[in-house]
């Protein structure tokens, strides 16, 4: 399923709504590094992929920017572990 995820630029914070609930990773950024902080999803809506979508987007807004990341929440690492392709993009 797709998600319409906002990426909250000056907030450094990506976000969706799903059933009323919202969502969200927020990440920090320091000098061409997006650290991601937290993702959250409530439990009313959890299970859907919405955690991996979102922590997808933050990955895809790092590739376009030439950032580098660095997966500080424990579901962002469990996450770039399942998904290698990521990979080149760790800091």
């Amino acid at each position: 399923m797709a998600y319409d995820i906002h990426h909250l630029t000056a907030a450094h914070r990506f976000e969706t709504r799903v059933d009323g609930f919202t969502c969200e990773l927020d990440y920090s950024l320091h000098e061409r590094v997006m650290t991601i902080n937290h993702t959250g999803v409530p439990s009313e809506v959890g299970g859907r992929g919405i955690a991996s979508e979102l922590v997808r987007a933050a990955f895809e807004v790092a590739r376009s920017g030439g950032w580098k990341v660095v997966p500080a929440c424990s579901y962002a690492r469990a996450w770039i572990e399942r998904h290698p392709d990521y990979s080149s993009l760790l800091a």
